[in-house]
């Protein structure tokens, strides 16, 4: 009888302590994907966005000055209005026709309260990564 009893005490499965740890974890992973994800794609389609209208203003053998005015208007268009050609980019090379860039800008999303996320994007656009 002291053996089933003993044997009965043993706990088998998940506390509730553990169920609420898991659930915390679980909604911080979600509150993550969801800071995270969306501006990973926002950066995907700008990258995109770029290399077309670089490819084409080289094409056109336009100025730097016109590829700005392009790239705001083209953001403009893809209902952007919060970002400016000038915040997301430099030019690596200004010479008509030959118009080289470096992306470079950050996205900031909160998580909790008072602590954010904050995504860094940079690299070179290649104009040929629009096709």
């Amino acid at each position: 009888m002291v053996q089933q009893l003993s044997g009965l005490s043993t706990q088998r499965g998940a506390s509730v302590t553990s169920i609420v740890f898991i659930i915390i974890a679980l909604g911080v992973a979600a509150k993550l994907i969801v800071a995270i994800v969306p501006a990973q794609i926002a950066d995907y389609q700008l990258t995109k966005t770029l290399g077309a209208q670089l490819q084409e203003s080289n094409s056109k053998k336009e100025t730097a000055k016109q590829f700005v005015v392009r790239v705001d208007k083209q953001l403009s268009i893809n209902a952007d209005y919060d970002t400016k050609a000038e915040e997301i980019f430099t030019f690596k090379d200004k010479k008509t026709g030959q118009l080289a860039i470096y992306k470079k800008y950050e996205k900031t999303h909160t998580l909790f309260g008072n602590i954010d996320i904050v995504n860094r994007f940079e690299g070179d656009i290649d104009p040929t990564i629009a096709d």
